[in-house]
């Protein structure tokens, strides 16, 4: 079934036009990715079709019955002014139809009207899934970080209000979810907890995301806005890696024939004479189109940066016992640690496990409340944290690198200017004397990194650099830090990103402990599973031995015995009947259940009497087997 048909759709900022003529549809069912560079207009599309901003031109529609759920990069909470009201949303469906629940239950009625209602309000809320809301929120709350529901939203950070709205969200439980970069501001657990959810077969879903293994474990298609068009790749991300290079390889081809064809027209154009302009206005016409076609490059650039970074003594960093906590709750508990060259460090856990108070130690912005650490002279940190670029709104893209230095020296001992400097980011000069306002997030965190790494750290430390940026600038981000040649110490819950830039991680797994394993994530995923998988194992052998323990403790006292005297005969005959009357009571309350009681009273007594008859029939039919264990 189609849920959503988009027809031409286009949209600019200001005079800068961002897509025309977008067409597309979904089908029920779907996960689509959509990728594209920064900029491109992958948010502005979401948002339109949020109906949150206007397109310039076209149209879509979606299926009349699909409710459908968006999460912004900025979530609104409207009046909502703790994580409680946020959450637990009174406008969402399901929390109208448990409000208007538990009005009815709280003013019964003893009318048709009322008893239909309520039968109504019960199918309704056993179609949304809405009995075990609490429970789903608990466990959902859980993962996203979320413990004091009491908090105000305007204490929280970008992030945490990000993750309030993910579980909104989610709660409220829409067919077809509009999702803007969902996974930024999670640790590890949460994303694959999310991947789980939107893997669902009745889940349609539209998202953006730099997360490649995400990307690759949700999305079945993938759309891409690639110079102002859109093309469409049916298939995982490593199908449309490949695709994306042939097509790239057949437009490239176009473009040259275009540019040949360009030229020999503007030629003809410029011989001749003005008066015989009119005659071939159909010619002139179609300069204007090969010139847009001739126009194509596939954007092949690399981030060149090839800095000669700081010497690196021998001595560099040591940590000795470090001990941090936050009130009562320890965050790092005797932790030490002694920075090798080309250390390559992942550092994992969940949310407030205590990773950033870790950097901060590291970088001096924080004194460990116990333990002491050593810093060699030689030492030069860079380090790229997730407040974002420090910048004036009126300051030009130049004005900020200039702050640094006009000129820059390369490791070859070439030096290169500012401008120069930032072309080889992916600057192009136009974008230079652009304010910093004006840039997109992923441009902005591009150009964060660019100032961090023109300081020419030997020791760099990223925390979550992935959030906002584009998959393309991704790849070249990554292939200059594997080269990077000082040690690089990287916070991150994209599991590609430590798996291709890290052989060893520090794991905060809770309660002030922090682990040194020797791996990257996939090695350290499947040793946890092997660790996980051994505990049950442990678990269920322990409780093996216990039971079988008990049973022979049972046997030995039992043994002497060898039959049942008088009382216990009684209280065996007794029993039999107790328990064939209880179990004939519970057959007739199933049958009566299962009638369609109207009256909600009657329905709550039977329902507890159940309960009741269930738990009298364990008690009994233990008793009854010891006594029956006794020979008669």
């Amino acid at each position: 079934m189609n849920l959503l048909s988009v027809d031409k759709l286009g949209f600019a900022y200001g005079e800068l036009e961002l897509f025309r003529d977008l067409t597309f549809g979904l089908q029920q069912g779907e996960k689509v990715a959509l990728v594209g560079r920064n900029g491109c207009g992958k948010s502005s599309l979401l948002r339109i079709l949020a109906q949150v901003e206007q397109a310039n031109s076209g149209s879509f529609s979606f299926n009349q019955q699909t409710r459908v759920g968006f999460l912004d990069q900025n979530p609104d909470f409207g009046p909502a002014k703790t994580i409680d009201e946020a959450v637990f949303d009174p406008k969402s469906p399901v929390m109208k139809a448990l409000s208007a629940y538990e009005h009815l239950v709280l003013h019964p009625e003893d009318t048709n009207a009322y008893h239909t209602e309520l039968q109504q309000l019960i199918a309704l809320l056993t179609e949304l899934n809405a009995w075990d809301l609490e429970h789903k929120a608990r466990k959902l709350l859980q993962l996203l970080g979320i413990a004091n529901l009491e908090t105000p939203l305007n204490s929280l950070s970008g992030g945490q209000k990000k993750r309030v709205a993910l579980a909104r969200l989610m709660l409220d439980d829409p067919d077809f979810l509009i999702l803007d970069e969902p996974t930024n501001h999670l640790d590890i657990d949460a994303v694959e907890y999310l991947e789980v959810l939107l893997s669902k077969p009745d889940k349609t879903v539209l998202f953006t995301t730099h997360d490649r293994y995400f990307l690759d474990q949700v999305a079945n298609r993938i759309l891409e806005i690639d110079h102002k068009q859109l093309f469409s790749y049916k298939g995982k991300y490593q199908y449309y890696l490949e695709k994306k290079a042939a097509q790239e390889q057949v437009l490239t081809a176009e473009a040259d024939k275009a540019r040949n064809l360009l030229r020999r027209e503007m030629e003809w154009l410029r011989r001749q004479p003005k008066a015989r302009g009119t005659k071939s206005k159909a010619r002139i016409d179609a300069v204007g189109d090969l010139q847009e076609k001739a126009s194509y490059r596939t954007d092949s650039r690399q981030v060149e940066l090839s800095f000669k970074a700081h010497y690196l003594g021998g001595k560099i960093l040591e940590l000795h016992n470090l001990k941090m906590a936050f009130g009562q709750k320890p965050l790092i508990d005797g932790f030490s640690y002694i920075f090798k060259r080309k250390d390559r460090i992942g550092i994992v856990g969940r949310n407030g496990a205590g990773k950033t108070t870790l950097l901060n130690l590291i970088t001096g912005q924080l004194q460990p409340q116990d333990g002491n650490i050593v810093r060699g002279e030689s030492l030069q940190m860079g380090y790229f944290n997730q407040e974002g670029l420090v910048a004036k709104d009126n300051q030009r893209v130049i004005e900020v690198v200039k702050e640094i230095a006009e000129v820059f020296e390369m490791e070859d001992g070439s030096k290169i200017t500012a401008a120069q400097f930032l072309q080889r980011f992916l600057f192009e000069p136009a974008r230079q004397h652009d304010f910093v306002h004006n840039l997109s997030g992923g441009e902005k965190r591009r150009l964060q990194l660019l100032t961090v790494l023109a300081k020419k750290p030997n020791f760099l430390i990223l925390d979550e650099p992935t959030n906002d940026l584009d998959l393309n600038t991704l790849n070249l981000l990554e292939a200059f830090l594997e080269g990077f040649p000082g040690i690089l110490v990287v916070v991150s819950h994209d599991r590609y990103f430590l798996d291709r830039l890290t052989d060893h991680l520090f794991v905060f797994s809770g309660e002030g402990h922090v682990r040194d394993f020797n791996g990257n994530y996939a090695d350290y995923r499947e040793w946890r599973e092997a660790h996980e998988l051994e505990k049950q194992k442990e678990e269920r052998r322990v409780k093996q031995e216990a039971q079988a323990q008990k049973a022979e403790a049972t046997v030995t006292t039992a043994a002497p015995k060898k039959k049942r005297s008088y009382k216990e005969q009684k209280e065996y005959e007794t029993l039999e009947n107790e328990i064939a009357q209880l179990e004939a009571e519970q057959k007739t309350i199933e049958q009566r259940m299962g009638e369609g009681i109207s009256d909600h009273e009657l329905l709550e007594q039977l329902a507890n009497r159940f309960a009741e008859i269930k738990s009298l029939l364990e008690d009994k039919g233990l008793r009854w087997l010891e006594l029956a264990e006794i020979e008669s």
